[in-house]
């Protein structure tokens, strides 16, 4: 079990990964934040036990994570699924996207945030893995889902 991190020491590290967060993460935060999607309010980098989460809607229990590429080596990977397996046990929704997922299909995330379509089934959009499943994301220039935008 990991051991449990003050939540003063929580909270700033949480503001300085808002401070220093991905281009992914703020083209997706510039979508989500003032309950600009179906109404669902949502917080970055917020502490939920001894996890910093990238995106969090308590009133629905949602959680969002944005993966780069890092998260195929396997011992992070490995750690994705414990988190995922902890905050699924306190009755969170864990969506997991790749950064790419993000940057070229804000459409299909959103989407799949709100619940708006069928995850699994939709073609565009290329999850990140979660539970053990692993899957390297397409390289930049890739096309993913077949679309020609």
């Amino acid at each position: 079990m990991k051991p449990a991190i003050p939540i003063k020491e929580q909270t700033a590290f949480a503001r300085q990964l808002r401070k220093g967060s991905i281009d992914a993460e703020g083209l997706l935060w510039a979508r989500l934040r003032g309950s600009r999607l179906a109404g669902l309010k949502f917080k970055r980098q917020q502490p939920v036990g001894s996890y910093i989460v990238d995106f969090v809607c308590f009133s629905q229990k949602i959680v969002v994570e944005i993966d780069g590429g890092q998260h195929n080596d396997d011992f992070v990977a490995q750690r994705d699924r414990e988190r995922t397996a902890w905050l699924e046990g306190q009755g969170f929704r864990v969506i997991r996207f790749w950064n790419n997922d993000v940057m070229g299909n804000m459409d299909g995330v959103l989407e799949a945030i709100s619940g708006g379509s069928e995850v699994a089934g939709s073609p565009s959009l290329q999850l990140s893995p979660t539970r053990g499943e692993r899957r390297k994301p397409p390289h930049l220039g890739e096309n993913p889902g077949g679309r020609n935008d």
